[in-house]
């Protein structure tokens, strides 16, 4: 097990997952935390000001900093920092941080004996040719609609084929993560938080049309998870007796490799957007617009994790239903009287 002075590095700690991992750590005892990201932009500051870290580093600073501070006895990664924006076409700037930066950080968790758990995508998948099924045997042959999953995807593979590599590994396919925390992300934030500013703005939510003649408008499948699961999953992960020090305490369940992360149950937009006027306590009202020219052939109409990999690796608790999840970031953070405080994961 992680002792609480246990010197953790996390990546992406400006951004929407990185940030509520920190948040989750700190609830959990833990402030020797070492916080990667760029932390040049001013309105991601309420994400990481308030946490309790030991360090913040530059993302370009990183393995210079890694080279120069080698007294510190690093026990964990968490490596989440990633350019995530599926409608950036240039493969070139994923590639830069999403495959390149991740080698590096793995070639350092394996060099120095680190365990690390990194995020990949459930963007992989592509329109689900192939289904959802965390088989690591079947990452060559997906097809990602989009160069964001194309460089997931790539890393995912590369990193299943290592001989070297770190002494326990987890790549996490996050599927569709909602929360606290994602102000920031523009047009790659969530529905939900789209439709709560929208019906604040103009008493409705927009939603795509469907274009295929199996799916209503509306009705076109998402697998929401709600962020605290995904940081609680990371937690159980990181404190599996598989990866303490000690190699005399073996846990065989929980295995290196790929894993889904996601409820396991796809739902609806419509049902989504319902979850959110239902939190704001008015009645729903939904108008369908066409998917934008530039995603329409990119478009995902369903997606599902196959999650029965994590289960049979020991993991057991329910994951939050979307009704219960909307309701908890609507009425807990959206709608807080005081935003800036209460916006942030505590």
């Amino acid at each position: 097990m992680l002792e609480k002075d246990a010197h953790i590095l996390i990546t992406g700690t400006a951004g929407f997952i990185g940030s509520c991992m920190v948040g989750f750590l700190n609830e959990n005892g833990f402030e020797n935390l070492i916080m990667v990201d760029k932390f040049i932009h001013s309105e991601k500051e309420k994400n990481w000001k308030q946490k309790k870290y030991l360090y913040a580093i530059d993302r370009e600073l990183l393995l210079e900093w890694l080279d120069e501070h080698k007294r510190i006895k690093i026990y964990f990664v968490i490596h989440l920092g990633a350019r995530t924006d599926t409608t950036e076409f240039d493969y070139n700037i994923h590639r830069e941080l999403n495959f390149d930066y991740s080698q590096d950080v793995w070639n350092y968790c394996t060099a120095n004996n680190i365990p690390l758990i990194y995020a990949s995508s459930a963007a992989t998948y592509g329109a689900g040719e192939l289904g959802y099924d965390d088989d690591n045997t079947l990452m060559a042959d997906l097809k990602p609609l989009n160069p964001y999953g194309i460089s997931k995807n790539e890393f995912d593979q590369w990193a299943i084929r290592q001989l070297n590599a770190p002494p326990f590994w987890v790549g996490l396919k996050f599927f569709n993560v909602y929360g606290p925390n994602e102000y920031h992300k523009g047009r790659m934030a969530s529905v939900i938080f789209h439709s709560f500013n929208q019906i604040q703005k103009d008493g409705f939510v927009k939603l795509f049309k469907s274009h295929k003649e199996d799916y209503k408008d509306g009705e076109q499948l998402r697998d929401f998870i709600y962020i605290k699961d995904i940081v609680k999953v990371i937690y159980w992960m990181m404190t599996q007796p598989t990866i303490t020090i000690q190699p005399s305490i073996i846990n065989t369940q929980l295995n290196s490799g790929i894993y889904n992360l996601g409820t396991g149950k796809a739902r609806t937009f419509n049902d989504l957007v319902n979850a959110t006027f239902a939190a704001l306590d008015k009645p729903s009202s939904i108008k369908y617009i066409d998917i934008p020219a530039d995603i329409k052939d990119k478009y995902q109409y369903y997606t599902e994790a196959a999650m029965l990999k994590l289960k049979h690796a020991g993991y057991t608790k329910d994951f939050t239903s979307l009704e219960d999840g909307v309701n908890d970031y609507v009425r807990s953070y959206l709608s807080a009287k005081d935003i800036l405080d209460k916006y942030t994961y505590l």
